[in-house]
């Protein structure tokens, strides 16, 4: 039973680095999507969220969510590059926690190339909670 409990905790054992690498890639993605919502709101209002200080400072915190998301994922991705392969972590646990669909497969699958978001879906295609 314990050799059971052993193997299958084994099996989600990867290098710390290619986690972290995944972990950069879903960074950029987030930032992304993000920095795609910014022209839609100011786009809604035109002018007039010049006028309302309290709208500005939304597009202002999107903004800030960007820069410091893409800050997030450089400071990750260079402390990587200093973190010798051969150290393993267990992502069994930290896979189960990630809700989205998406998400949890790009950090789980070693793959990390392009955008794991699926950025094409049709609209009104979403993950309900």
């Amino acid at each position: 039973m314990q050799a059971e409990y052993l193997s299958a905790a084994t099996a989600m054992e990867e290098a710390l680095p290619d986690v972290l690498m995944r972990i950069v890639s879903e960074l950029h993605d987030v930032a992304y999507l993000i920095e795609r919502i910014e022209p839609q709101l100011s786009g809604v209002h035109g002018e007039a969220v010049l006028d309302h200080a309290e709208r500005l400072m939304v597009l202002q915190g999107i903004d800030l969510a960007v820069q410091k998301t893409r800050g997030l994922a450089e400071f990750i991705d260079t402390i990587t590059a200093s973190i010798p392969e051969n150290w393993i972590v267990d992502v069994t646990t930290a896979l189960n926690l990630v809700k989205l669909a998406d998400m949890q497969k790009a950090l789980s699958n070693g793959m990390r190339h392009g955008h794991s978001q699926p950025i094409g879906k049709a609209v009104g295609d979403f993950e309900a909670f």
